[in-house]
């Protein structure tokens, strides 16, 4: 009896009856352009259909609280084992969460510390920043105090009658309780109030004022902002205040988040922020001389994160500051320590964030999981990552309709004489551009020395495109994306962050496009706007809007199908009864974005094409796109001003090598329509199109922090940085398999 996962009539989303037949105890690494069907068939069916079939072990009461998932849509799946999915999703845990407490190394210093500290803190809780019993009382164990800004949220030139407050509009409730309350001269200048007046402004409380016909307690302009702001929200503050707050590291603790007992507790003269605070190559040695059970428990595990190639971080480093590919490795090194064998581990582009250098560190863990008994699955669209596999299937030939089919299975080899849009880009040998365009001015960062930046000052061209490379932790993102913001705040950042994806945001929503098509329609019928939102009154009354039913069935899978009402078009009758040119609000939602923006002006839109997504229609939920069509998207959305500076960190995440030609032709048009682009990348080809390179390095964290090299791709050719030194490769020929440091 065959062993291979079978699969069969897959229809998910895209997939045209795709049937497959994948080897276990093998790495299948899947192909295609973004957007072809390969999240489809990895996550949407064999880990949604792993995931459902091992809920379905357990007990109705447990059932009943487990995430519940629905058959994915598929005529056979069989030999499917249990699986593991390592994604690119954001770590959760907010400002409590670090690299020490995901990876679970924090608690076995804890342990460390409530055995060997002296003087002794108490029980492992005594040394948890978490726990009150270890936590600062000063900052909760947040390490940082969030304070009131008061220079941002008054302005002392201007009266309340000419809006002195900053979060209280004028004519608002709030505003009349001081500016017509009888207390303040409402035209006096907030600059001339005396002592009294201004104690009374901002932290006056304990009595009752008229306010019109009503009666309201006073509170001072500070008290309230403490009381809606600060106080609800110790770890975030709501973004229409952020910009009146200001951080600093809480003086009681210092930044260590510990309490006064915890850190008194010490181990050869360091307390656990100490450790804490050490680079993970660093703790390693310190640990290995400790000759302890727990502190060889630990040392195992930083060997790990070492070995992944993250041997730069602090286990205090916040996991939401960590780039999606550090936090991917991370969640590969917790598997990794796993004796389970037997299992699928599913990885969705793990070489995201991945110097070339270090692919191979990758590699070699994908090797030990596959070697330990299990089956890898990997969507990936690096060459040196589809050399490992011992088994490939491309998807395509294009994305959205025109994708959802197998166009190859078998081999690298294989794959790479195969007339695939990846067998083409995997025979092609991309060359440096030249000529390269010429600055016409230069942006200035002088002495940045954010987290391990050493005093850097270097210029950034004008009006070109300029690739910032280097191993991952070598400083780009920080230098780039924090100094360089911090001395220019017009800078326009697009990062790796999520989009929404809801069932109810579609392409036109996300670009604000849904407004401009239900004015249209409102103001051609004369009716009202939201008769043309399937969110608000031109809903249909069956399924609210959603364009489908779905019946929850307590523990059993739910079941979900098309409203039989509206059809799935999400409006009511009445809504489907208003046309323009001939076509209701529904028919235009199901236009592609290249037939959208031929026949409406709609903004964002015509983008879409230009990014290679051009076949989505204006209607799609967001739930459904890959997420190399979300990061283009997100672009679509930003990309819309002149004259600005634009920072991409890592805009190639989730791109096909033949969609990277498409991202470059973008760029290269930001450009030319005078805007200065700067790509933080390790994509060789970016590189290689770039006019100016900042490299940066030589290693990660306190080994890096330093611009080694400035100059154009041609001159990096040149250069003995380990850019230089794969850039040089890589003008050789198309690489077969991972490179080898």
């Amino acid at each position: 009896m065959s062993r291979d996962i079978m699969l069969s009539g897959l229809r998910q989303n895209n997939l045209k009856n795709v049937s497959l037949r994948l080897p276990k105890e093998r790495i299948t690494v899947f192909t295609g352009v973004s957007g072809s069907g390969k999240s489809s068939i990895v996550f949407g069916t064999i880990a949604v259909e792993s995931q459902r079939q091992l809920n379905e072990t357990f007990s109705a009461f447990l059932r009943h609280r487990l995430p519940k998932h629905e058959r994915p849509r598929a005529e056979r799946m069989a030999n499917l084992t249990a699986a593991v999915v390592v994604d690119q999703k954001p770590v959760g845990g907010g400002a409590r969460s670090t690299v020490g407490t995901m990876t679970e190394v924090h608690a076995v210093l804890r342990v460390l510390f409530s055995r060997r500290g002296e003087p002794s803190a108490g029980p492992t809780t005594a040394y948890s920043f978490n726990d009150p019993q270890g936590m600062c009382p000063e900052c909760d164990g947040l390490g940082r105090k969030i304070e009131l800004d008061l220079d941002k949220l008054i302005d002392p030139d201007l009266s309340l009658n000419q809006g002195a407050l900053a979060l209280h509009p004028i004519g608002s409730a709030a505003w009349q309780i001081y500016a017509e309350s009888g207390l303040f001269d409402p035209d006096k200048p907030l600059r001339d109030f005396t002592d009294e007046e201004r104690k009374l402004l901002l932290h006056g409380s304990g009595f009752k004022v008229q306010r019109g016909r009503y009666q309201n307690t006073y509170e001072g302009v500070a008290l309230r902002f403490d009381r809606l702001y600060l106080k609800r929200a110790r770890e975030e503050v709501d973004p229409e205040a952020r910009p009146m707050v200001r951080e600093r590291t809480c003086p009681l603790c210092g930044g260590t988040r510990l309490n006064a007992a915890a850190l008194a507790s010490r181990i050869d003269g360091r307390n656990l922020a100490d450790y804490a605070a050490m680079e993970v190559t660093d703790l390693i040695g310190v640990l290995e001389g400790l000759a302890d059970p727990a502190a060889e428990a630990a040392v195992e595990s930083l060997r790990r994160i070492d070995a992944i190639g993250l041997g730069y971080l602090s286990l205090d480093r916040e996991t939401p500051t960590l780039s999606g590919g550090e936090a991917q490795r991370l969640k590969t090194v917790r598997n990794l320590g796993s004796s389970l064998t037997g299992m699928t581990y599913i990885f969705d582009e793990p070489s995201v964030g991945l110097h070339p250098r270090d692919v191979h560190r990758l590699a070699d863990l994908l090797v030990e999981l596959r070697d330990k008994g299990n089956t890898v699955l990997v969507v990936e669209h690096d060459r040196h990552m589809i050399g490992l596999a011992d088994h490939v299937v491309d998807l395509g030939p294009g994305a959205g309709a025109d994708g959802g089919r197998v166009v190859f299975e078998g081999t690298v080899a294989g794959l790479t004489a195969a007339d695939t849009p990846t067998g083409r880009m995997l025979r092609r040998t991309t060359v440096i551009k030249e000529p390269v365009r010429a600055p016409t001015g230069w942006l200035t960062v002088a002495d940045a020395g954010a987290h391990n930046l050493k005093n850097v000052t270097v210029r950034v061209p004008l009006g070109v495109l300029t690739a910032v490379t280097g191993v991952a932790g070598s400083g780009k993102s920080t230098l780039m994306r924090r100094e360089l913001v911090a001395r220019h705040p017009d800078t326009i950042v697009i990062d790796q962050s999520a989009i929404a994806a809801s069932p109810r945001s579609t392409p036109a929503t996300y670009l604000n496009a849904m407004d401009a098509l239900r004015k249209l329609f409102a103001t051609v019928n004369r009716v009202e706007p939201g008769m043309f939102s399937f969110n608000s009154t031109g809903a249909c009354p069956a399924c609210k809007g959603r364009g489908e039913i779905k019946t929850d069935l307590a523990f059993m899978d739910p079941v979900t199908r098309v409203c039989d009402v509206c059809g799935g078009s999400r409006y009511s009758a009445e809504a489907l009864s208003y046309t323009v040119g001939g076509r209701t609000i529904a028919d235009v939602l199901a236009m592609t974005a290249d037939e959208g923006a031929r026949e409406f002006d709609l903004p964002g839109v015509g983008r879409l094409g230009e990014l290679g997504l051009g076949y989505l229609t204006l209607g799609q939920p967001l739930s459904t796109l890959s997420g190399g069509e979300r990061q283009r998207l997100k672009l679509a959305h930003r990309l819309r001003e002149r004259g600005k500076v634009y920072v991409f960190d890592e805009p190639t995440t989730g791109l096909h090598m033949a969609d990277v030609e498409t991202l470059l032709a973008l760029l290269d048009r930001l450009v030319d329509e005078g805007n200065t682009v700067i790509a933080v990348e390790h994509d060789l080809d970016v590189v290689k199109h770039a006019d100016w390179v900042i490299d940066m390095g030589p290693e990660a964290g306190r080994n890096g922090g330093e611009v080694i090299f400035e100059g154009t791709p041609a001159e990096l050719a040149r250069a003995s940085t380990y850019t230089a030194k794969y850039l040089a490769k890589s003008l050789d020929g198309p690489h077969r398999g991972p490179a080898s440091s």
